[in-house]
Protein backbone atom coordinates (compact mmCIF):
# COMPACT_ATOMS: atom_id res chain seq x y z
CA UNK A 1 0.00 0.00 0.00
CA UNK A 2 1.05 3.37 -0.85
CA UNK A 3 1.45 6.38 1.49
CA UNK A 4 1.57 9.64 0.44
CA UNK A 5 2.41 12.34 2.95
CA UNK A 6 1.08 16.15 3.28
CA UNK A 7 -1.54 15.05 1.17
CA UNK A 8 -3.86 18.21 1.05
CA UNK A 9 -1.02 20.15 -0.05
CA UNK A 10 -0.37 22.11 -3.27
CA UNK A 11 1.06 19.16 -4.65
CA UNK A 12 -0.32 16.49 -2.66
CA UNK A 13 -3.87 17.17 -3.98
CA UNK A 14 -2.54 16.78 -7.53
CA UNK A 15 -1.18 13.38 -6.39
CA UNK A 16 -4.38 12.11 -4.19
CA UNK A 17 -6.31 12.87 -7.51
CA UNK A 18 -4.08 10.94 -9.76
CA UNK A 19 -3.65 7.84 -7.51
CA UNK A 20 -7.82 7.99 -7.18
CA UNK A 21 -7.64 7.92 -11.04
CA UNK A 22 -5.36 5.05 -11.32
CA UNK A 23 -7.75 3.03 -8.84
CA UNK A 24 -4.59 2.03 -6.67
CA UNK A 25 -4.98 1.69 -3.09
CA UNK A 26 -3.16 3.97 -1.12
CA UNK A 27 -3.49 6.50 2.20
CA UNK A 28 -3.59 10.27 2.42
CA UNK A 29 -1.09 11.32 4.99
CA UNK A 30 -2.84 14.38 6.92
CA UNK A 31 -2.36 16.95 9.95
CA UNK A 32 -6.05 17.05 9.78
CA UNK A 33 -8.38 14.20 9.85
CA UNK A 34 -11.50 16.01 9.34
CA UNK A 35 -10.99 16.26 6.08
CA UNK A 36 -12.55 14.34 3.28
CA UNK A 37 -10.35 13.75 0.09
CA UNK A 38 -12.29 10.26 -1.07
CA UNK A 39 -9.66 8.35 0.44
CA UNK A 40 -8.34 6.57 3.67
CA UNK A 41 -6.93 9.48 5.49
CA UNK A 42 -3.90 9.28 7.96
CA UNK A 43 -2.97 11.67 10.70
CA UNK A 44 0.66 12.40 9.71
CA UNK A 45 2.27 15.85 10.81
CA UNK A 46 5.50 16.34 10.46
CA UNK A 47 5.93 18.79 14.02
CA UNK A 48 4.07 15.65 15.80
CA UNK A 49 6.71 12.58 15.12
CA UNK A 50 4.20 10.49 17.65
CA UNK A 51 1.88 10.05 14.59
CA UNK A 52 4.54 9.14 11.80
CA UNK A 53 4.62 5.27 12.66
CA UNK A 54 1.48 4.54 13.41
CA UNK A 55 0.87 6.54 10.08
CA UNK A 56 2.99 4.11 7.96
CA UNK A 57 1.83 0.80 9.59
CA UNK A 58 1.03 -1.38 6.47
CA UNK A 59 2.88 0.83 3.94
CA UNK A 60 5.03 -0.72 1.49
CA UNK A 61 5.81 2.77 -0.49
CA UNK A 62 5.91 5.86 0.77
CA UNK A 63 5.56 9.16 -1.11
CA UNK A 64 7.50 12.05 1.09
CA UNK A 65 6.44 15.03 -0.06
CA UNK A 66 8.79 17.69 1.24
CA UNK A 67 7.48 20.43 3.88
CA UNK A 68 7.54 24.10 3.10
CA UNK A 69 8.86 24.94 6.61
CA UNK A 70 12.60 26.54 5.65
CA UNK A 71 15.33 25.37 8.34
CA UNK A 72 12.85 22.94 10.09
CA UNK A 73 12.58 20.19 6.78
CA UNK A 74 15.92 17.70 7.33
CA UNK A 75 14.39 16.76 10.83
CA UNK A 76 11.05 16.89 10.16
CA UNK A 77 11.80 14.37 7.12
CA UNK A 78 14.35 12.22 8.83
CA UNK A 79 12.16 11.85 11.48
CA UNK A 80 9.92 10.33 8.80
CA UNK A 81 12.63 8.34 7.26
CA UNK A 82 13.09 7.07 10.61
CA UNK A 83 9.28 6.00 11.34
CA UNK A 84 9.40 3.93 7.74
CA UNK A 85 12.61 1.93 8.89
CA UNK A 86 10.42 0.76 11.86
CA UNK A 87 7.31 0.22 9.65
CA UNK A 88 8.79 -1.70 7.45
CA UNK A 89 8.67 0.81 4.36
CA UNK A 90 10.17 -0.73 1.44
CA UNK A 91 10.38 1.99 -0.96
CA UNK A 92 10.58 5.61 -0.58
CA UNK A 93 9.79 8.76 -3.47
CA UNK A 94 11.02 11.63 -1.66
CA UNK A 95 10.18 15.63 -4.00
CA UNK A 96 13.91 16.66 -3.61
CA UNK A 97 15.26 19.81 -5.53
CA UNK A 98 17.15 20.24 -8.76
CA UNK A 99 20.44 18.42 -8.83
CA UNK A 100 20.33 19.14 -4.45
CA UNK A 101 23.39 16.91 -4.10
CA UNK A 102 26.13 19.24 -6.52
CA UNK A 103 23.99 22.75 -6.93
CA UNK A 104 24.58 25.91 -5.23
CA UNK A 105 21.19 26.52 -5.74
CA UNK A 106 19.94 28.25 -2.61
CA UNK A 107 16.96 25.90 -1.36
CA UNK A 108 18.88 22.78 -1.93
CA UNK A 109 20.72 22.09 0.95
CA UNK A 110 17.52 20.61 3.04
CA UNK A 111 16.98 18.24 0.19
CA UNK A 112 20.64 16.99 0.26
CA UNK A 113 20.09 16.57 3.93
CA UNK A 114 16.85 14.63 3.15
CA UNK A 115 18.52 12.50 0.39
CA UNK A 116 21.38 11.54 2.80
CA UNK A 117 19.02 10.61 5.37
CA UNK A 118 17.26 8.47 2.99
CA UNK A 119 20.20 6.86 1.56
CA UNK A 120 21.47 5.87 5.28
CA UNK A 121 18.20 3.99 6.02
CA UNK A 122 19.10 1.29 3.25
CA UNK A 123 15.76 2.03 2.11
CA UNK A 124 15.18 1.41 -2.11
CA UNK A 125 14.50 4.75 -3.02
CA UNK A 126 13.82 7.32 -5.72
CA UNK A 127 14.22 10.89 -5.64
CA UNK A 128 12.35 13.31 -7.80
CA UNK A 129 13.96 16.59 -8.10
CA UNK A 130 11.25 18.89 -8.82
CA UNK A 131 12.08 21.94 -11.05
CA UNK A 132 10.38 24.81 -10.91
CA UNK A 133 6.32 25.18 -10.85
CA UNK A 134 4.95 27.58 -13.01
CA UNK A 135 2.79 28.52 -10.05
CA UNK A 136 5.29 29.97 -8.70
CA UNK A 137 4.60 33.30 -10.08
CA UNK A 138 1.19 33.43 -9.56
CA UNK A 139 1.75 36.86 -7.77
CA UNK A 140 3.91 37.84 -10.05
CA UNK A 141 1.79 37.19 -13.56
CA UNK A 142 -1.08 38.91 -11.33
CA UNK A 143 0.74 42.27 -10.75
CA UNK A 144 2.47 42.26 -13.94
CA UNK A 145 -0.91 41.94 -15.49
CA UNK A 146 -2.32 45.14 -13.23
CA UNK A 147 0.94 47.30 -13.02
CA UNK A 148 2.52 46.19 -16.97
CA UNK A 149 5.26 45.20 -15.15
CA UNK A 150 7.59 42.13 -14.27
CA UNK A 151 10.20 42.73 -11.54
CA UNK A 152 13.48 40.47 -10.47
CA UNK A 153 16.84 39.77 -10.74
CA UNK A 154 17.23 37.00 -12.80
CA UNK A 155 18.96 38.28 -16.02
CA UNK A 156 18.72 36.76 -19.08
CA UNK A 157 18.66 33.32 -17.24
CA UNK A 158 15.76 30.84 -18.12
CA UNK A 159 13.45 28.85 -16.19
CA UNK A 160 12.48 25.73 -17.38
CA UNK A 161 9.35 25.24 -15.09
CA UNK A 162 6.08 22.96 -15.38
CA UNK A 163 2.38 23.03 -13.88
CA UNK A 164 2.30 21.27 -10.92
CA UNK A 165 0.16 18.73 -11.94
CA UNK A 166 3.27 17.76 -14.61
CA UNK A 167 5.55 16.82 -11.33
CA UNK A 168 2.31 15.00 -9.53
CA UNK A 169 1.61 13.25 -12.73
CA UNK A 170 5.60 12.11 -12.71
CA UNK A 171 5.36 10.92 -8.68
CA UNK A 172 2.08 9.22 -9.44
CA UNK A 173 3.82 7.08 -12.63
CA UNK A 174 7.22 6.45 -10.27
CA UNK A 175 4.42 4.97 -7.66
CA UNK A 176 2.15 2.86 -9.78
CA UNK A 177 4.33 1.79 -12.21
CA UNK A 178 7.66 -0.73 -11.82
CA UNK A 179 11.16 -0.59 -11.91
CA UNK A 180 11.87 2.92 -10.62
CA UNK A 181 13.77 1.90 -7.09
CA UNK A 182 17.17 3.72 -7.06
CA UNK A 183 17.09 6.04 -9.62
CA UNK A 184 17.55 9.80 -9.78
CA UNK A 185 15.25 12.12 -11.98
CA UNK A 186 16.00 15.72 -12.22
CA UNK A 187 12.47 16.93 -13.57
CA UNK A 188 11.94 20.04 -15.62
CA UNK A 189 9.20 21.80 -17.93
CA UNK A 190 10.46 21.17 -21.71
CA UNK A 191 10.69 24.94 -22.11
CA UNK A 192 13.32 26.96 -20.68
CA UNK A 193 11.77 31.07 -20.83
CA UNK A 194 13.74 33.89 -19.47
CA UNK A 195 12.25 36.69 -17.96
CA UNK A 196 11.79 39.02 -20.75
CA UNK A 197 9.88 35.90 -22.74
CA UNK A 198 7.50 35.43 -19.96
CA UNK A 199 6.55 39.05 -19.87
CA UNK A 200 6.21 38.87 -23.24
CA UNK A 201 3.48 36.12 -22.49
CA UNK A 202 1.61 38.10 -19.94
CA UNK A 203 1.35 40.94 -22.45
CA UNK A 204 -0.26 39.02 -24.53
CA UNK A 205 -2.97 37.49 -22.36
CA UNK A 206 -3.42 40.48 -20.54
CA UNK A 207 -3.91 42.78 -23.97
CA UNK A 208 -1.23 45.78 -22.51
CA UNK A 209 2.02 46.28 -22.69
CA UNK A 210 4.60 44.21 -19.88
CA UNK A 211 8.07 44.77 -19.47
CA UNK A 212 10.88 43.29 -17.42
CA UNK A 213 13.01 45.49 -15.21
CA UNK A 214 15.85 43.76 -13.97
CA UNK A 215 18.11 44.46 -10.92
CA UNK A 216 20.83 43.45 -9.14
CA UNK A 217 20.17 40.65 -6.49
CA UNK A 218 20.53 43.47 -3.68
CA UNK A 219 18.44 45.74 -5.03
CA UNK A 220 15.50 43.01 -5.69
CA UNK A 221 15.71 42.26 -1.92
CA UNK A 222 15.45 46.17 -1.01
CA UNK A 223 12.42 46.61 -3.28
CA UNK A 224 10.51 43.06 -1.76
CA UNK A 225 11.05 44.64 1.74
CA UNK A 226 9.66 47.38 0.65
CA UNK A 227 6.86 45.58 -0.74
CA UNK A 228 6.15 44.18 3.07
CA UNK A 229 8.12 40.80 2.74
CA UNK A 230 10.09 40.06 5.99
CA UNK A 231 13.82 40.53 5.38
CA UNK A 232 14.85 37.00 5.12
CA UNK A 233 11.91 36.03 2.51
CA UNK A 234 13.19 38.96 0.64
CA UNK A 235 16.54 37.49 0.95
CA UNK A 236 15.52 34.20 0.25
CA UNK A 237 13.39 35.00 -2.98
CA UNK A 238 16.55 37.17 -4.45
CA UNK A 239 18.97 34.57 -4.02
CA UNK A 240 16.69 32.44 -6.20
CA UNK A 241 16.45 34.94 -9.05
CA UNK A 242 19.95 34.84 -8.72
CA UNK A 243 20.73 30.81 -9.17
CA UNK A 244 18.29 31.63 -12.63
CA UNK A 245 20.90 34.15 -13.51
CA UNK A 246 23.33 31.99 -13.06
CA UNK A 247 21.77 29.53 -14.61
CA UNK A 248 20.63 26.76 -12.33
CA UNK A 249 16.85 26.36 -13.22
CA UNK A 250 17.41 26.15 -17.14
CA UNK A 251 18.02 22.51 -17.55
CA UNK A 252 15.68 20.76 -19.91
CA UNK A 253 16.62 16.80 -20.18
CA UNK A 254 13.09 16.03 -21.04
CA UNK A 255 12.76 13.09 -17.95
CA UNK A 256 9.59 14.80 -16.77
CA UNK A 257 8.05 14.47 -20.48
CA UNK A 258 9.46 10.85 -20.67
CA UNK A 259 8.12 10.18 -17.12
CA UNK A 260 4.10 11.16 -17.97
CA UNK A 261 4.14 10.23 -21.22
CA UNK A 262 2.89 13.75 -22.58
CA UNK A 263 4.57 17.61 -23.31
CA UNK A 264 4.91 19.29 -20.19
CA UNK A 265 2.18 22.40 -19.76
CA UNK A 266 3.79 25.48 -21.40
CA UNK A 267 3.67 28.66 -19.32
CA UNK A 268 1.45 30.51 -21.86
CA UNK A 269 -1.21 28.16 -20.74
CA UNK A 270 -0.51 28.95 -16.71
CA UNK A 271 -0.84 32.51 -17.32
CA UNK A 272 -4.11 32.19 -18.98
CA UNK A 273 -5.53 29.78 -16.39
CA UNK A 274 -4.11 32.68 -13.62
CA UNK A 275 -5.50 35.52 -15.34
CA UNK A 276 -8.78 33.70 -16.15
CA UNK A 277 -9.80 33.14 -12.53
Amino acid sequence: MIVVTAATGQLGRHVVAGLREQGVKFAAGVRNTAVDLGVEVRELDYNRPETLESALQGATTLLLISGSELGQRVAQHTAVVEAAKKAGVRHIVYTSAPFADTTELVLAPEHKGTEEAILASGIPYTFLRNGWYHENYVDAIKRAAETGEIVGAAGDGRVASAARKDFADAAVAVLTQPGHENKVYELTGDVAWTFDELADEIAKVADRPVTYRNLSVEGLQQHLTEQGLPPEVAGFVAAIDGNIAAGLLGHTPGTLRTLIGRPTTPVSVAIKEILAR
